[in-house]
Parts: structure tokens; C-alpha cells; sequence
């Protein structure tokens, strides 16, 4: 058995992470869907979900700050997963996005990327 992370293609290239990596997109979302599926311990389906969402364009301004300050793009990448990992839900955020209070915000919001896509699907 292997511990690749299996990385699915966007859904989304004018929007979400993606959107605003631009025209470099494909290298870190490469390294970002397996990073954040290992962080999380989520399905790709669900990290994808997130990263084509609002909160993935989030997640990639603290990659591109990351990188304007000298980061490399895969300590970028990893100093962003710690920054959302780090930080928990709030109860102001548990009650606007029905995400349990005190998760950890990445896994929270690629969980409730995943519900959403699950619910318009």
C-alpha cells in the first residue's frame, strides 16, 4: 500500500486557488492538494473542493505573501498549511459556517468546501 496523495485536476481555473495563482498555478497546486490532503487527512476530493473555493484563494494569498517574502514555493505552501492549522474555528465562524468550534480552520474549511460542492451538486 502507498501513501501518494492523489492529486485531481481543478474545477475551477478562473476562481479559487487556481484563479489566483495564475498563470503558475499547476506547480503549486501539484504540491498543494497532496500537502493539504496529508495536513487534514482528507480525501482529494474534499482538499480540491476547497482549493477551488473562496477560502483556496485565501489560502493562496498566504502562499503568494509567503513567496514576495522569499519563501520558496514548497515552504510557501507549508508555512500556509501550519498558518491554517494553527489557527481554530471560532464561535462566530462555527455559527455563520456550522463548522465545530476549536477544529483546526484548514481542515474545517476543506470539510465545509466539500459540503458545499456535495449540496449545489
Amino acid at each position: 500500500m502507498t501513501n501518494a496523495i492523489l492529486t485531481l485536476a481543478t474545477q475551477n481555473e478562473d476562481f479559487g486557488f487556481w484563479g489566483t495563482m495564475q498563470e503558475n498555478a499547476e506547480a503549486p497546486w501539484s504540491l498543494a492538494m497532496p500537502a493539504i490532503g496529508q495536513s487534514t487527512q482528507c480525501d482529494p476530493e474534499q482538499v480540491r473542493a476547497f482549493l477551488d473555493s473562496r477560502h483556496g484563494r485565501h489560502f493562496a494569498d498566504d502562499v503568494n505573501n509567503a513567496l514576495f517574502l522569499g519563501s520558496n514555493l514548497q515552504d510557501a505552501i507549508d508555512q500556509a498549511i501550519q498558518r491554517w492549522m494553527t489557527w481554530s474555528i471560532s464561535s462566530q465562524t462555527s455559527k455563520q459556517y456550522g463548522i465545530p468550534k476549536g477544529l483546526p480552520y484548514l481542515t474545517g474549511f476543506v470539510v465545509q468546501a466539500a459540503i458545499d460542492e456535495e449540496l449545489t451538486a
